[in-house]
């Protein structure tokens, strides 16, 4: 009996010491950066993070707040119009609703409020800056690639910074600064109807 109790005691031993050795294994791996964990469904939607359920235009998206769906307008950031019924589709409108799409691929979002801005528009929608997980602003991107002005005409906290990606992106002729005739009254810029080719 006292031998088959000393096999137990090996046994467990032995296992115990795999089960640690391999654990130190794969945590050296990961931390020098060989592994990868996997990203679970629930990695993806952490608490403040939102799934995107529909991109309307190039500054609007309409996500899922908890069960409930609501429109954002991304802060300090005009593209141009592709659905507003007073207007016809404007030159570059459709290309930044484009690109805002591909920005945010199938990434959850993490919303932010202005604290000079208010929390809704005249529209009811959400008035937040735009966060992907990977730290970036959807909402300078977009002024950044020229696929959109920087939006001047109420006060927001990051509006000296939109308006100097506006400058870089202008002088760089970028986007739609390089491919649309622009309208300028005061601080509200917008392009030409679209042709078949914008």
């Amino acid at each position: 009996m006292r031998s088959l109790l000393t096999r137990r005691q090996k046994r467990k031993l032995l296992i115990t010491t795999l089960t640690l050795l391999f654990a130190l294994v794969f945590y050296a791996l990961e931390r020098a950066g060989w592994l990868q964990p996997a990203a679970s469904p629930v990695q993806h939607l952490q608490p403040g993070q939102y799934a995107v359920v529909n991109v309307a235009d190039g500054d609007t998206i309409e996500i899922d707040m908890n069960g409930v769906r609501e429109r954002v307008r991304f802060i300090g950031v005009d593209t141009p119009e592709t659905q507003d019924p007073r207007t016809s589709v404007q030159c570059f409108g459709q290309a930044a609703s484009a690109y805002t799409k591909e920005l945010l691929g199938t990434s959850p979002v993490r919303l932010e409020a202005d604290p000079t801005n208010t929390n809704r528009d005249r529209y009811n929608r959400l008035l937040r800056y735009v966060y992907l997980p990977d730290g970036r602003l959807i909402n300078a991107e977009i002024i950044k690639a020229g696929y959109g002005f920087a939006y001047v005409l109420f006060p927001f906290e990051k509006l000296e910074e939109f308006r100097s990606y506006e400058d870089a992106a202008r002088a760089e002729n970028k986007g739609l600064w390089g491919s649309c005739s622009i309208q300028e009254d005061n601080d509200k810029k917008t392009t030409d109807p679209a042709t078949l080719t914008d």
